[in-house]
């Protein structure tokens, strides 16, 4: 009689933990499904910040081909002069300020490889004679539009004539 009640508490134990391992299991599918979006998640994220920083750099380069253009026109080579930022040649006696001038940079930016649907938006010169020596501040704005994003970056270069 007694090993009867053992053997049916065992069957009543047995028989109150099927299913369990159901139930883990599917607890286990559930948290790495939850992890498996949330990488996903990081990694597309990851990946369009990668894409902004290309864009943004694109930009950049777009800013400092302008800013180059201009330094070329204004300290032409083998001329051993400099310019005013509206194309006047600088003098020994002249000592005058140059109004800001609003330069246009060739258009042909966007024609080459990895530049393509980049422009010099904006680019602006200012200068200013002070003890024979003529300073410039030159701005540029590169602005790239891909895919609908557009990214713009400015910098400013300083010169000064010898």
């Amino acid at each position: 009689m007694f090993l009867k009640q053992i053997h049916k508490k065992t069957l009543i134990d047995i028989n109150k933990q099927q299913g369990s391992a159901l139930v883990i299991a599917v607890f286990i599918i559930v948290v790495m499904t939850v992890l498996g979006l949330a990488l996903v998640r990081m990694l597309g994220a990851s990946s369009e910040s990668v894409a902004y920083e290309v864009i943004g750099t694109r930009a950049f380069t777009a800013a400092q081909t302008g800013a180059q253009w201009a330094g070329r026109e204004i300290f032409p080579l083998g001329t051993g002069f400099s310019l005013h930022c509206d194309g006047s040649t600088v003098s020994e006696s002249n000592t005058s300020f140059v109004t800001p001038q609003t330069l246009n940079p060739p258009s042909s930016i966007g024609n080459n490889n990895g530049l393509e649907n980049c422009l010099v938006s904006s680019l602006k010169c200012e200068d200013l004679k002070y003890d024979g020596v003529a300073y410039f501040t030159i701005t540029s704005t590169g602005q790239c539009n891909v895919g609908g994003v557009t990214t713009s970056r400015t910098i400013v270069i300083e010169a000064r004539s010898l």
